[in-house]
């Protein structure tokens, strides 16, 4: 969990998307970075962290480990509802935790003017950027390769039982069935899998 994901959401997501006390939040991704993103978003309380996925075993999971409140993309109209948590205004800090396209644009509808688009996901694609309606609100977009500088602070925190990163943990393997973990990593959608750890017999 220190190696990659609880350093990336935490860096590229949560410092870089300024996250404040009593500020609102969208996390679009319940995989196991956004996830990160959301457990250490709430070291700073912020009063709404609404998560968006097309999974609803992710969205349960989120709400879960502290989301206010949920939308599956995949059926809602997101960018209404997120506009119906916030009273019209949007999020103050949009994370980006996929790397797709469409993502990244739906980012750009439901950042607030003056807030904050913190982009995680890595694009293999171009994405647009519509300046067309974004040029007089004052945004910023931030972009990060984690460097896990935050990795020693991420441990005392675990190790003093602050943060359970045990949590994004979904399925234990032995080494000698390496390769049902390997089906059941691929297939993460059919069987709900977050994280799949290996333990040495």
């Amino acid at each position: 969990m220190l190696s990659d994901i609880l350093p990336t959401g935490f860096e590229c997501g949560v410092l870089n998307g300024k996250v404040q006390p009593g500020s609102t939040v969208a996390i679009i991704g319940a995989g196991p970075v956004g996830l990160a993103a959301l457990l250490t978003a709430q070291f700073y309380s912020p009063a709404e962290i609404i998560m968006i996925d097309p999974d609803d075993n992710r969205l349960a999971m989120a709400k879960k480990l502290g989301a206010t409140s949920i939308i599956n993309n995949s059926k809602e109209q997101t960018i209404e509802k997120v506009k119906a948590f916030t009273n019209g205004k949007g999020a103050d800090t949009v994370i980006e935790a996929v790397g797709i396209a469409a993502t990244f644009e739906l980012c750009q509808s439901l950042v607030a003017p003056g807030g904050i688009i913190a982009n995680i996901g890595v694009h293999g694609k171009s994405a647009v950027l519509h300046l067309e309606t974004l040029w007089a609100h004052n945004i910023t977009i931030t972009t990060r390769l984690v460097d896990t500088v935050t990795t020693p602070m991420l441990l005392k925190t675990i190790q003093s039982k602050k943060l359970d990163s045990k949590q994004l943990i979904t399925h234990h393997f032995k080494l000698s069935d390496i390769v049902n973990a390997y089906d059941t990593f691929q297939n993460a959608a059919r069987e709900n899998a977050l994280k799949v750890i290996l333990i040495n017999e």
